[in-house]
């Protein structure tokens, strides 16, 4: 492979994989090409000089019996590197497409915390298979780190960390550190453990660089160290290494001994995911089976997508026929004042709109701590300011379509409605968050579809109610 077609091989990650279909199909028509000519040399010197998370998204240009043939091709240090940074799912299906001696040679050679992740990933037979091809020692690490249940501290965490004894000095330990350096996922943050291993303290590198060499590691660690105990919630855990700036937190167990650490790395794929699955909640994307997150949108099935959003929709078509039968009960007053059915889209739109709107808020305050489930009486009362302040100015601009459409009598019931809607809608959308983390779910499952449906009953009843008191026409026949 020469050099300019390598430098334009390379070049498809900032310009041909974001621009369109035929940037990536050259690549992927050269990188074949070399596979069938044999030429294992330029595949080779492609893979390396890409960083590990471009070469992972090379590797997804491929179906998975593709890519593996291409990783086979590279060492098993390169092969781990680029596991690590390949989407759960395109992961798993490389897994499976590999032989047992190379699979268990490049979990063999991942993190610790990433290699227990994809074992956990693989089918039962998958396991056995690889399990007694692994050393000793990495089948028992695996045993451990794999045995926490999903969504713990324990299950994101990692066995790779750099530990020290309070009794060596500065000299001695930053001697073990630079012996251990290669193996470890940082030590930027040691730990102190005792003779039992229980956590005693923290030290960081910059702390034990500007000691003095004689200085005790008792003497210079943090003895009141931040630490999450294995069980715990990875989420919150997450939440408190960003809280703190923290590049690592230390995992005990219910001995207080240390058993692990999480590292920003690990809390920023949390974030990322709880962000995600988040966003489908609000956006009413749920349901059973495969996740979408993790999930490659732009390669997911057609069949997953139907089946995370069909549910929800289902549902809400069920719940908005409750705004056809406030319709239908209102008949008589619309056929009273035709009038009245201009602004009908407007006003359960504002209240749509308003209640979504403060459910966001709401939403995001929870998630980031900002508020308490216990303030919602206070913001409550602030929400009633603020939403009546908003209505009664969408109140006033609308009233005046309502003169020139209907008369003064309509532009009353408009604008009334249109305050008394903006205030529901806002209520809704501010308490509905705090209802439901009062009953431990999640709050985005108040999702926008959700409270606009909710909205769209409300403003119905409110309108036509308003309607026919003010009208003083019968609410039916």
């Amino acid at each position: 492979m020469d050099n300019k077609i390598l430098i334009e091989a390379k070049d498809f990650l900032d310009a041909a994989l974001d621009s369109d279909d035929q940037g990536r199909q050259e690549l992927i028509s050269r990188l074949e090409s070399l596979l069938e000519a044999g030429d294992h040399d330029s595949i080779r010197d492609f893979f390396y000089s890409l960083h590990p998370a471009d070469g992972a998204q090379a590797l997804e240009l491929f179906s998975p019996e593709k890519a593996c043939a291409f990783i086979t091709l590279l060492n098993n240090e390169t092969q781990a590197q680029i596991f690590n940074y390949l989407p759960p799912h395109f992961e798993t299906r490389m897994a499976s497409c590999l032989g047992r001696a190379q699979l268990a040679r490049i979990i063999g050679a991942m993190s610790h915390d990433e290699r227990a992740d994809l074992y956990n990933r693989l089918t039962s037979e998958q396991q056995e298979e690889v399990l007694p091809a692994l050393a000793h020692a990495e089948r028992e690490d695996i045993r451990r780190l794999a045995s926490y249940s999903e969504g713990t501290a324990g299950a994101v965490m990692t066995s790779d960390y750099a530990a020290l004894s309070p009794d060596i000095t500065a000299r001695e330990a930053l001697e073990k550190l630079r012996r251990e350096a290669p193996d470890k996922e940082t030590i930027y943050q040691c730990y102190v453990i005792d003779e039992n291993r229980r956590l005693v303290g923290v030290i960081s590198l910059r702390e034990l660089l500007v000691a003095s060499p004689r200085s005790l590691v008792s003497e210079v660690m943090n003895q009141q160290p931040i630490f999450a105990h294995a069980r715990d919630n990875a989420e919150e855990v997450a939440s408190t290494i960003a809280k703190y700036d923290l590049m690592a937190m230390p995992i005990i167990n219910g001995d207080d001994k240390l058993v692990g650490i999480v590292t920003f790395d690990d809390v920023h794929d949390i974030l990322e995911e709880e962000a995600t699955e988040d966003f489908h909640r609000m956006g009413s994307i749920s349901g059973h089976g495969e996740s979408l997150v993790g999930v490659n949108f732009r390669e997911a099935s057609p069949w997953l997508i139907i089946q995370k959003r069909l549910p929800w929709l289902l549902a809400l078509v069920f719940v908005n026929l409750l705004s056809g039968a406030g319709i239908a009960f209102f008949e008589s007053t619309i056929e009273a004042v035709v009038a009245l059915v201009f602004f009908l889209p407007l006003l359960i739109a504002s209240a749509g709109n308003a209640g979504s709107q403060s459910s966001t808020l709401m939403v995001r305050a929870l998630a980031t701590g900002d508020v308490k489930a216990s303030d919602w009486l206070y913001l409550l009362g602030k929400e009633v300011g603020i939403a009546l302040t908003l209505g009664l100015g969408m109140a006033l601009a609308v009233s005046m379509v309502g003169i020139f459409r209907g008369g003064p009598e309509v532009a009353i019931v408009v604008g009334l409605t249109m305050t008394v809607v903006v205030l529901f809608g806002s209520l809704v959308g501010c308490l509905l968050p705090f209802l439901l983390a009062r009953m431990k779910v999640d709050p985005a499952t108040a999702s926008v579809p959700l409270i606009t449906s909710i909205a769209d009953i409300g403003g119905i009843l409110i309108y036509f109610s308003i309607a026919t008191w003010l009208l003083e026409v019968p609410a039916a026949h």
